[in-house]
């Protein structure tokens, strides 16, 4: 063990020493409490042996010091007085120490204390590695429940909380949010004709591809089956439309075949979109029943495709591609 003494009088802190060193521990020395406790705040010690009366800083508020530090490990504390001074034994102990050794200094006692501080130091360290692979494992089932485990968006539990912390800044700041409400088209037909596994892979890949095409700072969770929430802050209407249809072209382009789709033999994705912002008296509830409406009638209306629950008056065009309002109006 490495054991730092603090001990203003030179004979007896060679002494303490010589015997510490001779049953094989490592001696750090301090001759006040002050150079101990710089000692003590740089160097990892497992045992501190101080005097209880010293100049300046004596043992009792060293031992206090040691007690109040944030260290990780437990350091034993051992006092060390004088026979008279036997009354004060309480008030060292009061203080934090674990343990005391009258002068002069015996080695056997020494021997005997040293080895209960193994023992106990030894406990300390067992518990707080204990502790902090606890602390581990809860912060990876604290992840892990708030993360869909097949397509590592997030879970439901998480859009729980994170919903609640949008309402509140809503309430607060007056921002504005879009969600949008995404569904793999036929996915059904997918499974029966490719088997659930092969469907689990184009979940994985679907999801890949919202997360990538998606901003910073917008939010993806799975919200069941084949179905998926965007949640785009500081966005209207038009924007979200825009985003929306940004998402379903991604997922078109990556061209995975599907049997079952009659329109064009490829994994497609319908989307509805609806906003939400301060001074509307609007639930989260409804917010999201209002992007699933619109989810209901992109499907109805012919799929690979998006809706909005309030369609805008006027939407800008992308460079290079068709109108959004023609996108809106025709299954591409």
């Amino acid at each position: 063990m490495r054991i730092l003494v603090a001990e203003d009088d030179t004979a007896s802190r060679l002494i303490i020493e010589a015997a510490v060193t001779s049953l094989g521990h490592e001696c750090i020395k301090a001759m006040s409490g002050e150079e101990a406790w710089r000692l003590f705040e740089t160097v990892d010690v497992d045992v501190v042996i101080s005097d209880r009366s010293m100049p300046g800083m004596d043992g009792i508020e060293l031992c206090r010091r040691v007690r109040s530090s944030n260290k990780d490990t437990y350091t034993y504390f051992i006092f060390l007085t004088i026979f008279d001074e036997r009354a004060d034994v309480i008030s060292g102990m009061e203080a934090g120490a674990d343990d005391y050794l009258f002068k002069p200094l015996d080695a056997g006692e020494l021997k005997l204390r040293l080895h209960v501080a193994s023992r106990v130091t030894a406990l300390h360290r067992q518990l707080f590695r204990q502790a902090a692979e606890l602390e581990q494992l809860n912060r990876r089932l604290f992840d892990q429940s708030r993360t869909d485990s097949l397509t590592g968006l997030g879970s439901r539990l998480k859009l729980n909380e994170d919903l609640d912390a949008i309402y509140a800044q809503l309430e607060r700041y007056g921002r504005s949010y879009c969600a949008i409400m995404c569904d793999v088209d036929y996915f059904k037909a997918y499974n029966d004709n490719e088997g659930h596994l092969a469907g689990d892979r184009v979940l994985q890949l679907v999801a890949r591809t919202l997360l990538s095409t998606c901003r910073n700072g917008d939010q993806i969770y799975r919200y069941g089956g084949e179905e998926f929430l965007i949640l785009l802050p500081e966005q209207d209407l038009e924007a979200g439309l825009v985003a929306a249809n940004r998402f379903r072209q991604a997922i078109q382009e990556i061209a995975i075949p599907h049997d079952g789709n009659p329109a064009n033999g490829i994994v497609t994705i319908s989307a509805g979109v609806a906003s939400f912002s301060e001074p509307e008296n609007k639930s989260i509830e409804g917010w999201l029943t209002e992007a699933d409406a619109a989810l209901y009638r992109a499907k109805q209306a012919g799929r690979n495709r998006v809706e909005t629950h309030q369609q805008p008056s006027a939407v800008p065009e992308p460079s290079s591609k068709p109108s959004l309002v023609d996108i809106r109006t025709t299954v591409t």
